[in-house]
């Protein structure tokens, strides 16, 4: 086996040991916080766990049909190249669901307001992970990328429109209109952290340094802070002087070494920041398109 081979293989066990560990955080959020508390989410999960409180069909087994009867008519639709991840991801997820159920029978916290946002967040970083290492929880994810097939209906539309729904449907098992009320925001929160999980572990930021001293500002950046440096040629238009300006985009989580360097080569330099989205290439993500 080559030395590529070998990272390659590294690469993908890593990638399907992070999803295993994304989807049992995802699988102990509904059955130790949400399912305990009677709460209802979005995607299949949630559509599950409404059969599961009206019929009592165990979770794991709506969950593994209803995802079965999705992926047989994706790979129909979309190709047989569909998603090994995500069929791992549901496997994983339909275990776990059939293992993690009598953990725990009454709510771990007597507060269904709480239930619903520890159970969402932590949900929501589960499905970060899953994301992170491009899988996928199906379900709903599926129904979106048929209808988009046909349909110019975005995703994210499609998904939101279908957790309404199966939310919603919740009010026919309870006629509880405050459990309608966790279930929505237990909806949000997940949306919320799932967003503010992916943001803050691929948040950038595009740093313009102007400095007399930019030759020791680009060196340390370039060999201390292993990034790349870009400088620029500027006019200052009020002084018609020529000034070089160091550019860098660098993790955010990088940033405070490097201002704490930058104060002490010169403290006088004019430094602007701003934070960026999508940054592709060496050290950072590869394009997915």
């Amino acid at each position: 086996m080559t030395e590529t081979q070998k990272i390659k293989l590294k690469t993908t066990l890593t990638d399907y040991l992070v999803i295993a560990f994304g989807m049992s955080l995802y699988v102990l959020s509904w059955t130790v916080f949400l399912i305990p508390a009677e709460i209802t989410g979005g995607g299949i999960s949630g559509l599950s766990a409404v059969i599961f409180y009206s019929t009592q069909i165990p979770v794991a087994v709506s969950y593994f049909v209803i995802n079965s009867f999705l992926i047989l008519i994706a790979i129909k639709i979309l190709g047989a190249s569909f998603g090994i991840k995500t069929i791992f991801s549901m496997g994983i997820a339909t275990l776990l669901f059939w293992l993690t159920p009598n953990l725990i029978s009454e709510p771990l916290i007597d507060d269904t307001f709480l239930s619903a946002v520890l159970g969402a967040m932590m949900g929501g970083i589960g499905i970060g992970l899953v994301f992170t290492r491009g899988g996928s929880t199906g379900g709903t994810d599926i129904i979106a990328m048929i209808i988009n097939q046909y349909r110019n209906i975005s995703p994210g539309r499609v998904i939101m429109y279908c957790d309404v729904i199966i939310i919603a449907s919740s009010y026919f098992v309870f006629q509880s209109p405050s459990k309608l009320v966790y279930g929505y925001v237990s909806m949000w929160v997940i949306a919320y952290t799932i967003d503010a999980f992916l943001n803050g572990s691929n948040a950038s930021a595009q740093i313009f340094i102007f400095s007399k001293k930019f030759e020791e500002i680009a060196d340390y950046v370039n060999k201390n802070a292993s990034r790349g440096v870009t400088v620029l040629d500027g006019t200052g238009w009020y002084t018609k002087e020529s000034v070089k300006i160091v550019m860098t985009v660098v993790r955010k989580r990088e940033t405070s070494l490097i201002f704490r360097k930058l104060k002490e080569i010169d403290p006088e330099a004019f430094i602007s920041m701003g934070s960026v989205m999508g940054v592709y290439g060496q050290g950072f993500d590869k394009m997915k398109i």
